[in-house]
């Protein structure tokens, strides 16, 4: 599949003191605690405590926001990659939230890619993308694979029979979520022979501090080791460079902090994804994902 090959580019920027405590509460309630569910609207994100629930986004959300550019409103043109990492997004999103998990691995033990994602529970997210998600994947009999429900979702398939798996106009309908949640704005553009709905961005501090979140935690607050690392934002260095969106928030660092950030996700992107999944507190579902993408 074209869109799921592991990609050389970079992602990065710095961490706020909203990730500091957000990751705070994460280890006070146990941050391997793969069950937690959060009510409506109130996801374990890394913002400032002060915020509103409205400004806290989820990993299709942030993964999108990294790839859109601020004044023009879209993403780049040229990145055929970014469908399928939402899709990534999604799976993994719905994970941290106690909704799906792989198969038990049996005696023989399946490698990750070969295991099928299973519904935990069908409890609704909130979230209509996550929920509609989450019902292709309850009603399917025989379950399917990590890597065939990235392709499902994104409607990459042949089988014309599996084509009503596939969750249309993603982008625009996250873009409207984040026009919601007051980060973008809907205007129209014209390019010569027609009429295009872009959403340039609006909340700049909301972006920025996303990309500082990022940067740090390859940075300053770098730990050397993923399973101390939050697993959202863990999951978001990942999905972010999957869809080719990584670079984006490298991009204002100083030569010198480029070549350390790159250096340590070429060391993340380097991991064994079966040996990391069989660690403590390490979610199964999150390094299939991974493994999809970087096989």
């Amino acid at each position: 599949m074209s869109t799921l090959t592991q990609r050389s580019s970079g992602l990065v920027q710095r961490r706020t003191e909203a990730s500091r405590s957000a990751a705070a509460a994460d280890r006070e309630r146990g941050s391997g605690d793969e069950d937690y569910e959060p009510r409506r609207g109130e996801e374990p994100e890394d913002d400032d405590s002060g915020d509103s629930k409205e400004t806290r986004l989820t990993l299709m959300e942030e993964v999108l926001l990294l790839g859109l550019k601020d004044r023009e409103g879209y993403t780049s043109f040229w990145n055929d990659c970014i469908s399928s990492g939402l899709r990534g997004c999604m799976l993994i999103e719905l994970a941290l939230r106690g909704r799906l998990q792989l198969e038990a691995c049996g005696m023989r033990r399946k490698s990750l890619l070969a295991r099928k994602v299973i519904c935990k529970s069908d409890a609704p997210t909130g979230d209509v993308l996550l929920d509609e998600a989450l019902k292709h994947i309850k009603d399917t009999q025989p379950p399917e694979t990590v890597q065939s429900w990235i392709e499902l979702l994104s409607g990459e398939t042949w089988n014309p029979l599996k084509l009503h798996y596939q969750l249309r106009n993603v982008r625009e309908r996250l873009a409207k979520n984040l026009v919601e949640k007051g980060v973008l704005t809907t205007e129209k553009q014209n390019f010569l022979l027609f009429d295009m709905t872009t959403h340039p961005l609006t909340n700049n501090n909301i972006k920025q501090r996303l990309i500082k979140k990022v940067q740090e935690s390859v940075l300053e607050k770098w730990v050397n080791d993923p399973h101390r690392m939050d697993k959202r934002l863990l999951a978001l260095i990942f999905l972010a460079h999957s869809s080719d969106v990584l670079e984006n928030a490298f991009a204002p660092l100083l030569d010198d902090q480029y070549d350390l950030a790159m250096k340590r996700v070429r060391q993340l992107l380097d991991l064994e994804p079966e040996g990391e999944s069989m660690k403590n507190n390490a979610n199964e579902l999150l390094w299939a994902v991974v493994a999809a993408f970087t096989k």
